[in-house]
């Protein structure tokens, strides 16, 4: 798979992990030409089976990605519409189609992200920010609109009602031990430290089947608004999409002839056992 011809940000590839690095102008502004390639990089990644981990980060120390190109906002219609009649936006379908990638996304946080930009790591799977150096806002309720991007949705999810409530109608900026409080992020991380532990997490993870990341990504966000009985079925289906597809049985069958479940130390050492499972296909 060709990870080219990108305008507003370049593709580094390494093994089954990817960074993808955001540098468009000076402040990474989210327009056109970036919903473009997000929207071509999902499509490429939709079909690829070697890639498992994507890591957004950005060239620029100061943002992560700008909010929404406020040109394209001055011309939106002043007419209110009825709900049969409202349309997806253009942010909120390239969101959604980052957000359901086969791959682990990870938003690697060093700098501002407000607004669009706040949203689309919202899309990701984890974010992890850096302290003295990131801050998010959702601005939008002071500019007499509303988070248009999923943030009003993703972040109620993410956060629960009055967190959400909070920061929507605030329209302030929080750092990222406000953000891990809140829960919009994983874990804020000293600058030093923030870029071992993104990429011992995403090397970590490119240690496992791809499909099987793959049924526990998308059986985690199928369950959140679902009622329990509809979620424990989605979870049976995407645990045969995973056997079909894996070699977990072999993994399984392997572990029942040697007693592996019965050896207490396996019992205390389940982060190394799992490691080394990896390698039985």
């Amino acid at each position: 798979m060709k990870y080219e011809g990108f305008t507003t940000f370049a593709v580094d590839q390494v093994d089954a992990i990817m960074t993808v690095t955001f540098d468009f102008g000076t402040v990474n502004l989210q327009g056109q030409e970036m919903l473009a390639d997000l929207n071509s990089l999902a499509m490429r990644l939709e079909r690829d089976r070697q890639t498992k981990v994507v890591i957004f980060q950005s060239a620029n120390p100061e943002i992560w990605v700008c909010h929404y190109d406020t040109e394209l906002l001055k011309d939106m219609s002043n007419e209110a519409v009825s709900r049969a009649d409202a349309k997806l936006l253009d942010l909120q379908t390239i969101c959604e189609r980052i957000s359901k990638v086969p791959q682990a996304t990870i938003a690697k946080l060093e700098g501002f992200a407000r607004g669009g930009g706040h949203e689309l790591a919202l899309a990701l799977d984890m974010r992890f920010a850096a302290r003295g150096k990131y801050k998010f806002m959702q601005m939008e309720v002071g500019m007499g609109i509303l988070p248009c991007g999923g943030g009003a949705s993703r972040m109620a999810r993410q956060t629960g009602l009055g967190k959400a409530l909070e920061i929507i109608l605030s329209a302030q900026d929080y750092d990222a031990d406000d953000a891990e409080r809140l829960g919009t992020i994983n874990k804020a991380l000293e600058p030093d430290e923030i870029g071992d532990y993104v990429d011992a997490l995403a090397k970590r993870i490119a240690q496992f089947p791809a499909e099987s990341i793959n049924a526990c990504k998308q059986m985690v966000y199928e369950s959140i608004d679902k009622p329990i009985e509809e979620a424990l079925k989605a979870e049976a289906y995407w645990l045969y999409q995973a056997t079909s597809k894996t070699p977990a049985l072999k993994r399984f069958r392997l572990a029942d002839e040697q007693s592996l479940e019965h050896d207490i130390e396996n019992q205390r050492n389940w982060g190394k056992l799992v490691m080394d499972v990896q390698d039985i296909n």
